[in-house]
C-alpha cells in the first residue's frame, strides 16, 4: 500500500488537489481519508465548551487512532472511519466504511506535525497558497456550507487559524517530498503525483 500525505494551510486547496488526482487513477485502486473525520471525541462537553476548542492544534486531533486505522488498512482490514459535523463541533454516530486500497490518501491540515503519522507516509505533499486566497476560501466556505457569520469566521481567524498555522502549519513545510503552489491550478505538479502513483501501481501490479 502506498500512503500519501497531503497536507497545508485552511483554504490552500488540499480538497482540489485530491480531487484531481483521483480523477485520473482508477476507483478501486484509490482511498481517501480526511482528518477533519478524527477530531477527538467531544460529547462529554457542552456545546458552548464544543464551541471554544482549539481545532486548528494538534491535541484536538485524535492521531492515535488515525494511526491505528491506518494500520489497519495496511494489513488488508476495513476500517470504520469517523463522520465529525461541523455544526455541532462533534462527531456523529455515523461511520464511513473504509476498504483498503493500493493508494490511499490522507489529507489535512496538521498530518504533517505528528510524527508517528508522518513516517507511516511514504509521499508527504505541501499545498500552498497565500494568506489572502486562504482566507477568501475559508469565508466561502464557513458562510456557504457550515452555517457561520462573518464575525465568527474572522474571529476564529484572526485569534486561532493565522497563529495556529504560523505555529503549527507552516513550519511542515520542511517534511514535504513536494510542494504544490495552490494560487492557481498547478498542472505540472500534480501531473508528477500522478506519474508517481501510476508507476507504483504498475509496479505492483507487475509483482503479482
Amino acid at each position: 500500500m502506498l500512503i500519501i500525505g497531503i497536507a497545508g494551510g485552511t483554504g490552500c486547496g488540499k480538497t482540489t488537489v485530491v480531487s484531481q488526482i483521483l480523477n485520473e487513477l482508477p476507483a478501486q485502486e484509490v482511498g481517501v481519508i480526511s482528518q477533519d473525520s478524527y477530531y477527538k471525541d467531544t460529547s462529554h462537553l457542552s456545546y458552548d465548551e464544543r464551541v471554544a476548542i482549539n481545532f486548528d492544534h494538534p491535541r484536538s486531533i485524535d492521531f492515535e487512532l488515525l494511526e491505528e486505522h491506518l494500520k489497519q488498512l495496511k494489513k488488508g482490514c476495513t476500517i470504520n472511519q469517523p463522520v465529525y459535523s461541523f455544526v455541532n463541533h462533534n462527531r456523529t454516530s455515523d461511520i464511513i466504511v473504509t476498504h483498503p486500497r493500493k493508494v490511499m490518501i490522507v489529507e489535512g491540515i496538521l498530518i504533517l506535525t505528528h510524527p508517528e503519522l508522518r513516517n507511516m507516509f511514504d509521499i508527504k505533499i505541501y499545498v500552498h497558497a497565500d494568506s489572502d486566497e486562504r482566507l477568501i476560501r475559508r469565508l466561502k466556505r464557513d458562510i456557504n456550507e457550515r452555517g457561520r457569520d462573518i464575525v465568527e469566521v474572522l474571529a476564529r481567524y484572526q485569534n486561532t487559524l493565522k497563529p495556529m498555522h504560523q505555529q503549527f502549519i507552516e513550519p511542515t513545510k520542511e517534511y514535504a517530498d513536494i510542494i504544490i503552489p495552490n494560487n492557481k491550478y498547478n498542472t505540472v505538479a500534480v501531473d508528477i503525483v500522478k506519474t508517481i502513483i501510476n508507476e507504483r501501481l504498475l509496479y505492483d501490479q507487475n509483482k503479482v
